[in-house]
């Protein structure tokens, strides 16, 4: 699976943005800067090679909203998995240790709040939540806005939220994938 690119920022009044003028550059050197996120992201498809030549596995991401999110908390991933199953991820930064089974709460908008005991996957550094969330990414996500996710491990918390516009496309695209 590739890492997940993190949204990048820009700044708006930097010094940077003041070269070169010099008639304005003391103006703007007293200026504050500005955290302006970048575009919300469009969800990734992407293919990764097995462990056997004739195996590979796809999936989709969603880089998590940046601004409101918490630095370790990187997004969503959906993947096919054996046997015609589809898994639901939670991507994170810093990972966990591998054998934990850390608590997720899922809020989305108009949708309620469920928390599910979930495992852990790709060495930590995601979170493999259980069958009945692959549901959740087939139905009512698709027209869901958003998700809020809190992944709680011992005293650790992350929190994170995910923009879901354009799953159902994601989804069906991945969906026809499976198997291939």
């Amino acid at each position: 699976m590739a890492p997940f690119a993190i949204a990048a920022l820009f700044l708006v009044g930097s010094q940077a943005a003041c070269t070169g003028r010099s008639a304005l550059e003391q103006a703007c050197l007293n200026q504050p800067l500005i955290r302006v996120a970048a575009p919300a992201s469009t969800w990734k498809f992407s293919r990764t090679q097995g462990s056997k030549e004739s195996e590979s596995f796809a999936s989709i991401s969603k880089t998590a909203e940046t601004m409101q999110s918490d630095p370790e908390f990187a997004g969503l991933i959906v993947r096919c998995a054996p046997k015609g199953k589809i898994d639901v991820l939670v991507a994170l930064i810093r990972p966990f240790p591998p054998r934990s089974h850390p608590r997720v709460t899922i809020s989305s908008t108009g949708g309620g709040t469920q928390t599910f005991e979930a495992s852990m996957a790709a060495a930590g550094a995601a979170v493999l939540l259980p069958d009945e969330v692959s549901a959740f990414a087939a139905g009512k996500w698709q027209t869901t806005p958003s998700l809020s996710v809190v992944v709680k491990e011992s005293d650790t918390e992350i929190k994170g939220v995910v923009t879901l516009s354009g799953l159902r496309e994601a989804y069906n695209s991945l969906a026809a994938s499976c198997g291939q």
